[in-house]
């Protein structure tokens, strides 16, 4: 900011000021104008107009908070307390707080800001090519990120494959309650958390199950006994239609075998069903009936 007359309307020959350099140094002289212009004071040859770190901070954009943090990170030099207790900026701090601004601005680490302020103009170039890099990547995650998080609203695709969340979303054409689906996902999520390669086996044979009309009736209706009472005479029936179909699909998986299933992972599966169903442990004693000849 200028105060008083720009130096050009008062002819040097008019408006001398003398200063000196201190005790024993030769005089000098300035157009006084442009003393006045300047509003400044000559320390050791040089004029510096000191401003206030309110000030500093409002020609550079930023907040006194700021150019406290760049104060104590190393990036910007704290001057002298004057004989008034106050700091006083000049010209040069204002412009490395600009520098300072427009790099973090750009996306430069603090961390490496006072490391390109010294730089010359190669190691400048390499480390702001190296810096662009880092940022690609962190936008790239960020993207993965927010696909992730688009996710939330389909909600059975957050936590399970892209095979289980098909087969949970055929489960819903098929007009299976979205309890049982539920249960369906929560097992899975267990399953492919601990057992992934079992689990896709599994899922690879169920979305080749959902295909057969007879599997579709047979999961509708164990849906629908949820709410049964324990002792319904069509608990033996659905036994019975169940065991037919998975007789006739023997063989049907990789080596004609089922996966062996580790103990634990059975018992984390059967203690993750959530809401207990009478007549479904029911139809488990049954199931367990048959198979032992009973």
């Amino acid at each position: 900011m200028a105060i008083g007359p720009p130096a050009a309307m008062n002819p040097p020959s008019t408006a001398r000021t003398p200063a000196t350099r201190g005790p024993g140094s030769r005089s000098a002289v300035i157009p006084g104008g442009m003393m006045n212009a300047l509003g400044g004071e000559l320390v050791e040859g040089r004029l510096k107009r000191m401003i206030t770190i309110g000030q500093l901070a409002d020609y550079a954009g930023v907040t006194i908070k700021a150019v406290r943090h760049y104060h104590q990170r190393g990036l910007l030099e704290e001057p002298q307390r004057d004989s008034s207790g106050y700091r006083r900026y000049s010209a040069e701090h204002a412009l490395a707080l600009v520098k300072i601004k427009t790099l973090a601005e750009a996306g430069v680490p603090l961390a490496r800001i006072k490391e390109l302020l010294a730089a010359d103009p190669g190691r400048f170039a390499a480390a702001i090519a190296e810096i662009d890099r880092n940022l690609q990547e962190r936008a790239e995650e960020l993207l993965r990120t927010r696909e992730r998080l688009a996710q939330l609203s389909a909600g059975d695709r957050l936590f399970v494959s892209a095979e289980v969340a098909d087969y949970l979303d055929q489960l819903h054409e098929l007009g299976v309650s979205q309890r049982s689906v539920q249960m369906e996902r929560d097992i899975w999520i267990l399953l492919q958390s601990v057992s992934p390669k079992e689990a896709a086996i599994w899922i690879a044979d169920k979305l080749d199950a959902i295909g057969d009309p007879e599997f579709g009736a047979i999961y509708r209706e164990y849906d629908a006994a949820f709410d049964w009472s324990p002792d319904d005479p069509r608990l033996y029936p659905l036994v019975d239609r169940t065991q037919r179909w998975l007789a006739n699909r023997d063989g049907r998986l990789e080596g004609g075998e089922w996966p062996v299933q580790d103990p634990t992972i059975a018992q984390l599966v059967a203690k993750s069903v959530g809401a207990p169903s009478p007549a479904w442990d029911r139809l488990t004693d049954i199931a367990k009936q048959r198979m032992a000849g009973g």
